[in-house]
């Protein structure tokens, strides 16, 4: 039976519940345009302790603890092997300062918080200030996808997110094995050798696990459908083996393994990166929701006046001033600074870790130790809610989000693209038009576009170009096979239904037809290359026209029934390049992008509709 007599979900149910819940929160945040983490932590409250439906201690037990503990490590894996040396490029100098600077400089003015503000003893604020450095890899990812942030401050956010965390982990080792010299008869040397045989495990392993894997991965030895399982079996032996070693160190030797696999430039990489990132969806999802179940509102209770101004503190004080100290004469734009300060949302291995230190502190009879782990939560929940909703406005306010709008990748330099161009951009949709040739831009160039020369999929377009502030990709080259190759390779990165190719000069020939699984979207009427560039140089005209109540989509076809419907842009700004999309009946401020022949007739069977058709002829025209 799914519930059991004493009104526990069985541990199965419970899986399937933190699944659902997670998956369902982060997909109906895509939908709704909202934080993904507010959702989670919603609903995990509401299914833990308000309903009592789920209790993670009580339908899942003892494997709680171990099962965050390996999801947290494969996320930190997971973001190490995002962290390519060369995706830095000018926030190299920022990142350094963050982690050698930003990470000591956090930990004094955490704990003077804590001691001061939130009245904990030393012994507690130490501990819980070298816990704080950690800003939360959990939840600045979500983040930094929903609020499309320009590359540098990006970069400094994840980059001080992914390594920042393992160091807060093994500065709380520090402070706490401090502690255990204080209240036991542990000596200084036995502490710090342990602390530093830790460290050096974790280093070494983490390092000879990633250049092992590189070396087997590259040299052939493991077949290709083995390479995931290989990988994570590899990941879990070396986080158990060091945090066996030093608890908590085995954070700090799997994100050393991710950095060095991602810059060990291995062919299989792209897969093996979108499969871990595909993991670390379920992870992180599932991790909140745990999380926000196993809230106990009656710890939180112990709380005071104190903890409030104490959250206050952190977000207004500590944290600015760690980052802004950090960062003087950095050479990072003042803006971008003052993002990053005001930037700080904490996650789960803050709760995680937290709770387990509240809890040996205790057991050396330092009492409030009780209060780490509701305090961590306060901020936690604080800082995701705060973050969640104001990242993205406040970004945009500086100046510091990729784009205004979401803007359109034009691959393939041609008349018809530079046409396409000029109107999307009176459309005020940001547009880039790239092509290995540089001949094809001269004309995108003349008509004000921005270009960009060299192959798209390149190690130079990947660190020189924001592809972030581009949400829908057009590949529109003379070269079939080329075209195929960018909208497969680029269909994960942007989402396939965000990728569009025209149509194949041999699409219909069975020995040229591909799988579904290559290539993009139909592009309008799957007009191939030569078509489009057939009816330029016939006179052909791009067309953008803005429907209303009194002029429908009916009506734009009845007075341009020999028009090719090219895209369609919603009122709310999302773009569609297909014609052949299911529903025709358009809303009101709905432009449509067109090619229309030359001297199409316009529908003069009603005067009232005749003088719509007008109206929108005069739209076209400006």
């Amino acid at each position: 039976m799914a519930i059991e007599d004493a009104g526990a979900l069985a541990p199965v149910m419970a899986f399937a519940l933190v699944g659902g819940l997670g998956v369902g929160s982060q997909w109906l945040a895509w939908r709704l345009r909202m934080p993904a983490i507010v959702l989670m932590l919603l609903a995990g409250i509401i299914v833990g302790p308000v309903l009592g439906i789920f209790d993670p201690a009580r339908d899942i037990g003892v494997l709680t603890g171990p099962i965050i503990s390996i999801a947290v490590a494969i996320i930190l894996f997971e973001g190490g092997l995002t962290l390519s040396l060369h995706s830095l490029r000018d926030a190299a100098q920022g990142v350094r300062r963050l982690v050698f600077v930003g990470a000591p400089l956090g930990w004094l003015l955490s704990t003077l918080a804590l001691r001061y503000v939130a009245g904990l003893g030393w012994e507690s604020a130490a501990v819980f200030g070298g816990i704080m450095i950690v800003t939360g890899p959990t939840v600045i990812a979500p983040l930094l996808r929903q609020a499309r942030l320009a590359h540098r401050p990006a970069a400094l956010l994840q980059w001080e997110a992914i390594l920042n965390d393992a160091i807060g982990a093994l500065a709380a080792v520090l402070a706490f094995e401090v502690v255990l010299v204080l209240h036991t008869a542990t000596t200084v040397g036995s502490a710090l050798g342990e602390l530093l045989l830790g460290i050096v495990v974790a280093l070494v392993l983490g390092t000879a696990g990633g250049l092992g894997i590189a070396a087997v991965f590259r040299r052939g030895h493991v077949p290709e459908y083995m390479k995931v399982p290989v990988l994570f079996t590899v990941l879990l032996g070396i986080f158990a083996i060091s945090d066996a070693v030093l608890h908590e160190s085995g954070l700090l030797a799997v994100t050393v393994m991710g950095v060095v696999i991602a810059n060990a430039n291995l062919p299989s990489y792209e897969e093996l990166r979108r499969f871990k990132e595909h993991a670390t969806v379920l992870l992180v999802s599932g991790v909140f929701i745990l999380l926000a179940a196993s809230l106990d509102f009656a710890t939180l209770g112990t709380l005071n006046w104190r903890a409030a101004l104490f959250v206050a503190v952190v977000i207004l004080l500590a944290r600015p001033a760690t980052v802004l100290l950090s960062l003087v004469g950095s050479g990072i734009p003042y803006r971008e600074q003052i993002l990053v300060a005001l930037t700080g949302p904490r996650g789960v291995v803050l709760v995680a870790v937290a709770g387990l230190f509240g809890e040996r502190l205790m057991a050396l009879g330092i009492a409030d130790g009780a209060l780490i782990a509701p305090l961590a939560f306060v901020l936690v929940a604080v800082t995701v809610v705060l973050h969640g909703f104001s990242l993205h406005p406040f970004a945009r306010l500086m100046g510091l989000t990729a784009s205004a709008e979401p803007g359109v990748l034009l691959v393939g330099g041609s008349r018809w693209t530079t046409a396409l161009g000029e109107l999307l951009l009176k459309a005020e949709v940001p547009v880039l038009v790239t092509d290995p040739n540089h001949a094809h831009l001269r004309g995108p160039r003349r008509a004000g576009l921005r270009t960009f020369y060299g192959d798209v999929l390149s190690k130079a377009a990947e660190r020189g170009l924001e592809l972030v502030s581009y949400e829908t990709v057009v590949v529109a080259t003379d070269n079939d096979a080329y075209n195929t190759l960018v909208a497969t390779d680029l269909g994960p990165e942007f989402g396939r239904t965000n990728v569009y190719q025209i149509g194949k000069a041999k699409g219909e020939s069975a020995r040229h037809a591909l799988p579904s699984t290559l290539g993009g979207r139909e592009f309008g009427n799957a007009e191939t290359y030569d078509e489009l560039d057939r009816m330029i140089r016939e006179g052909w005209q791009m067309r953008l026209t803005r429907l209303s109540e009194e002029f429908s989509f009916e009506d734009w076809r009845a007075s341009r029934p020999h028009s090719v419907l090219m895209a369609r842009i919603a009122p709310s700004g999302e773009i569609r390049f297909t014609e052949n999309d299911g529903d025709q009946k358009f809303p009101a401020d709905t432009r449509l992008i067109s090619i229309r022949p030359p001297q199409e007739d316009i529908n003069k069977a009603n005067p009232a509709k005749r003088a719509a058709a007008s109206k929108a002829a005069d739209i076209d025209a400006k």
